[in-house]
């Protein structure tokens, strides 16, 4: 990667930038220019209306190219060892993905090889994890835990997403993923279990500043409705915020538990009912498109359309993880969101921006506005079509975070 200093005032020219105004659209405007500033955009607009107070800025000609935020990953699980080629190659004859599970693969063999693992071995894995995320457009991810299942286990992998963040030139954003799944030493005591998560996991990361939110997989074969409002209760009593993976194989209600509590996502949701996006859409609650693993599982796509119906705003997330959607590429996801679930361009750009950001709980990001961080990609392309459009290949010529040049493809040919 290439790291260029953080000068005082540059201004980058010549280029059509997306995602500058709040409001449905991505807010282009063309013949535009950018000032960053100690490392945050100090002015936006039509280059001919520049403040001549920038007349002795620094200045980079970007040849007509796109400009946009740097995208954000709102749902990741990138901390994990192992790998599960040998169930993709299952899927791939037709075996189910819970069918596998019960085996003892799925999520179970990635907590198996995960405790296993030094810590040392997984900062590295998730840093490598963080080269091919940033390199395609990816400045701030979300770093789930979940691949432990024991107190200590849990809160040592939201130790690691920390270790990450402060090596990589990516921003980490932790949740604590403890109810991923039922481990074995609690096999015939979900009970138990729920209370280590709640009496325990959730107080200890609130209490050390480990995480910023809880999240739980509420779904036939994981947890139930019941486990996951005593869950998330806990999480808001301990003042932070909740999210939940929901409605992937069936719909215990969850979406309306969730708007319920005020949570910043519903992630999933190929299986939701119109009561429960009607609920969502009302309370405000972000549904996260996960089409990596939608598409790899061949299921069909969530209903696009009842959520625009409902007023349900959509991001999506790469929901990089080592069994059902190993991808760390944000253009990616959009591809497949605009083709496989189709999302309009637009919807899948405020989807891996703006939306991605509010999934987060951060509205500073996942827009060019001035006072936001520069964290931005400077792209090989002209619209913002182009990006899923052009699948299969990266696009991003060039990434800046908080100003500097973090990755240039034309330094790394």
């Amino acid at each position: 990667m290439v790291s260029s200093p953080n000068q005082a005032t540059r201004i980058l020219r010549n280029t059509s930038v997306a995602i500058t105004a709040e409001g449905d659209g991505l807010g282009v405007v063309e013949r535009a220019a950018v000032v960053i500033e100690c490392g945050n955009v100090a002015w936006v607009g039509a280059e001919r209306e520049l403040p001549s107070s920038f007349a002795d800025a620094d200045v980079h000609d970007l040849g007509g190219r796109l400009l946009s935020p740097g995208l954000v990953d709102c749902h990741a699980h990138p901390i994990f060892a192992g790998r599960r080629a040998d169930e993709f190659a299952r899927r791939a004859r037709g075996d189910h993905y819970l069918d596998i599970a019960r085996e003892g693969g799925g999520i179970m063999a990635t907590v198996r090889a995960t405790r296993e693992a030094s810590a040392k071995a997984l900062v590295d894995l998730a840093c490598t994890r963080m080269n091919y995320a940033l390199r395609s457009g990816t400045t701030t991810m979300e770093a789930k835990s979940g691949y432990d299942l024991t107190c200590d286990g849990e809160l040592r992998l939201l130790k690691i997403a920390s270790q990450v963040g402060q090596q990589h030139a990516m921003t980490m954003r932790p949740t604590l993923l403890g109810a991923h799944a039922l481990p074995p030493e609690f096999a015939d005591d979900r009970e138990g279990f729920v209370q280590v998560v709640v009496e325990e996991m959730i107080p200890r990361a609130a209490h050390e500043q480990l995480a910023e939110a809880v999240d739980i997989y509420c779904d036939e074969g994981a947890f139930t409705l019941l486990e996951t409002r005593t869950i998330l209760e806990a999480a808001k009593r301990h003042k932070l915020a909740t999210k939940a993976h929901v409605g992937q194989f069936a719909d215990l209600g969850a979406p309306q538990l969730l708007a319920e509590l005020g949570s910043l996502s519903g992630d999933h949701l190929e299986v939701v009912s119109d009561e429960g996006l009607a609920a969502m859409g009302k309370a405000g609650v972000l549904a996260t498109m996960l089409p990596g693993a939608c598409v790899q599982l061949r299921m069909a796509p969530p209903p696009v359309a009842a959520m625009r119906k409902a007023g349900v705003a959509m991001a999506i997330g790469s929901d990089l993880n080592p069994g059902t959607s190993h991808s760390e590429s944000l253009p990616l996801a959009m591809w497949l969101a605009t083709t496989h679930y189709g999302m309009s361009v637009e919807e899948a750009w405020l989807g891996v921006t703006r939306n991605a950001a509010r999934a987060l709980g951060d509205a500073s990001i996942g827009r060019i506005a001035a006072g936001s961080p520069a964290d931005l990609v400077v792209w090989n392309a002209e619209v913002p079509a182009e990006i899923p459009y052009h699948f299969g290949v990266n696009l991003a010529a060039r990434v800046y975070k908080n100003g500097r040049t973090v990755w240039d493809a034309s330094a790394n040919d």
